[in-house]
């Protein structure tokens, strides 16, 4: 990614942060139309798990100008997210789901140049976290 990248994910992300929720709830909505077979993965209270996703993006989003500094933290819940089922395809769904509730809740401020940063980053916190994930490669020939 490139430095203007990350400062475009990051203050996108900032504005994001006081409708954390409404956000949370929107971006679920969509992962699920996208492919219901990824709700079940998902156990508990979705308010609860909306502020871990909040908690996570904001995480990531801070860490992407120095990735070295959230890397182990990303295989980790890479492979935890492995641990529960998702494969390796559901990261893409993951960021569709993402861009598109990012486009609904920014609306004429998504311009092109920052979905291309977003798209940037999806990928680049998908890498880390699916090289945390020793089945990758084994699912990636399967699916």
């Amino acid at each position: 990614m490139t430095p203007r990248q990350v400062e475009l994910v990051q203050a996108s992300w900032k504005s994001m942060l006081p409708i954390r929720d409404t956000f949370a709830e929107i971006f679920y909505g969509k992962l699920f139309s996208l492919d219901a077979r990824l709700a079940p993965l998902f156990k508990g209270d979705m308010t609860d798990q909306g502020r871990s996703l909040a908690a996570m993006i904001s995480i990531a989003a801070r860490g992407l100008a120095q990735p070295e500094t959230i890397a182990q933290a990303l295989r980790g819940l890479g492979s935890r997210h492995a641990a529960y089922g998702v494969k390796d395809k559901d990261y893409e769904t993951f960021a569709v789901a993402l861009l598109w509730t990012l486009a609904h809740a920014m609306d004429e401020a998504f311009t092109e140049e920052l979905a291309q940063a977003w798209t940037a980053a999806c990928g680049a916190l998908a890498k880390a976290m699916t090289i945390g994930d020793p089945g990758a490669s084994t699912r990636r020939a399967r699916d």
